[in-house]
């Protein structure tokens, strides 16, 4: 599929109707959790485009850009609510949370399979494990408070024990940045990578750092908090592997671009045919909005979109799908490492005045006790006999098998 050959009409006949933005949300109980999934990433994916654009925005002062700017930019604030309004009003914040983190797990997974770029795969990598314990801390709160068994909502298709503890996650800012590819040499994958997995990302980080002030009791509220503070450090990396020697106009075409690819992939998987059909037509939208970013970049920066985006052919398209023999690999071979200098180290190979150190003894303290990631497995194995889990099999890292004890040293104490 090439999205610049896709016939479209006029810009202007893809503004539509209030009525139309207010679709048929999908049944809770029925749905299958990968369209749930891809309901969350296109809506970050819209969320992305629209403070994109906003942002570029105020940056320019071409009368012809800002105007075309404006056009699409509503056309993209339509979309995300239209897709935003797909989920049901009796789907519950930490209902709707698992499928956050599952999406998280399952897209980073995915993503990095395929991927040739080593230093997307370690970055990839490295936040799975990470999402991967925010799924576990959620699905024993969701037990505790709503007595939900979160297997269900994840159908199976993705295990739920500790990945990197959340407590170890939280890292010195600055090195959770990250060396960034060169737009001119990396594959066009490595490209949809990098914008995928930050809109992604941002969502996630965007819906927590919103959602914890209405959570209705102190240690979700908390819990919320704290896994926040740890998804603004993922989205510092993600985004900081895209490069920011792009001008303007070529970072817009690349948005455009990544947006039709990831709605024609999620046309190409969907099975709710009402949602499938949501898919296609935005996708036309997109396809419409890549030629006119492209036109914009052919009349003012004299470049062809050939530099950004090849001749605009798909790579490989993008399917949600389990990753749990994928999962297990990464967490038996990368549990310990954290952060470092743009890269990854053994935790046990920092030197005790590693600013590792130094952050996690100003932000979690002594009180470790005290920390709602650990306090909400706590709370559960008091109330349920031993933490909540859905495992195929023992988990790999021995330490972390315990299931009536929660670690706090692995990966984050040397």
């Amino acid at each position: 599929m090439n999205p610049i050959e896709y016939e479209t009409k006029d810009l202007d006949n893809y503004f539509y109707s209030l009525k139309e933005m207010y679709p048929t949300a999908y049944n809770k109980a029925k749905t299958d959790p990968y369209t749930k999934t891809r309901v969350i990433l296109m809506n970050g994916t819209e969320y992305e485009s629209v403070w994109f654009m906003h942002q570029f925005a105020r940056h320019c002062n071409e009368p012809e850009i800002l105007c075309s700017l404006a056009r699409i930019r509503n056309q993209e604030q339509w979309q995300q609510k239209r897709i935003a309004c797909l989920k049901p009003i009796n789907e519950s914040i930490l209902e709707t949370t698992i499928a956050y983190e599952q999406l998280a797990i399952d897209l980073t997974a995915c993503l990095a399979k395929y991927e040739k770029d080593e230093n997307n795969i370690k970055a990839l990598n490295f936040a799975l494990l990470e999402d991967f314990d925010h799924l576990y801390r959620f699905s024993n709160l969701l037990m505790m408070d709503k007595n939900i068994d979160a297997k269900e909502l994840v159908g199976s298709f993705t295990e739920i024990m500790p990945g990197r503890p959340t407590i170890a996650e939280h890292r010195y800012p600055a090195d959770n940045l990250r060396k960034h590819m060169k737009a001119d040499k990396a594959e066009l994958y490595s490209k949809l990578v990098g914008c995928t997995i930050t809109a992604a990302e941002q969502q996630t980080m965007n819906y927590y750092m919103n959602i914890s002030q209405w959570y209705k009791n102190d240690l979700g509220r908390k819990l919320y908090a704290e896994i926040a503070m740890v998804e603004e450090e993922h989205v510092t990396q993600y985004e900081s592997l895209k490069d920011p020697n792009l001008t303007w106009l070529e970072q817009w075409v690349m948005h455009e671009y990544a947006e039709s690819y990831l709605y024609y992939s999620a046309y190409e998987s969907e099975i709710d045919e009402n949602i499938k059909q949501i898919w296609l037509e935005h996708f036309e939208m997109e396809c419409a909005h890549l030629k006119e970013a492209i036109r914009l970049l052919e009349k003012y920066e004299k470049k062809k979109y050939n530099k950004v985006i090849g001749n605009g052919d798909y790579p490989i398209l993008l399917e949600l799908g389990s990753n749990k023999e994928y999962i297990r690999e990464v967490l038996a071979t990368t549990i310990t490492l954290t952060s470092k200098d743009m890269d990854y180290k053994d935790i046990h190979k920092l030197k005790d005045d590693d600013c590792y150190f130094s952050y996690q003894n100003a932000f979690v303290g002594e009180e470790v006790e005290c920390v709602p990631s650990h306090v909400v497995i706590n709370q559960a194995i008091k109330e349920l006999g031993k933490d909540y889990r859905y495992q195929d099999e023992d988990h790999p890292i021995e330490e972390l098998s315990d299931r009536k004890k929660d670690n706090t040293t692995i990966a984050r104490t040397n």
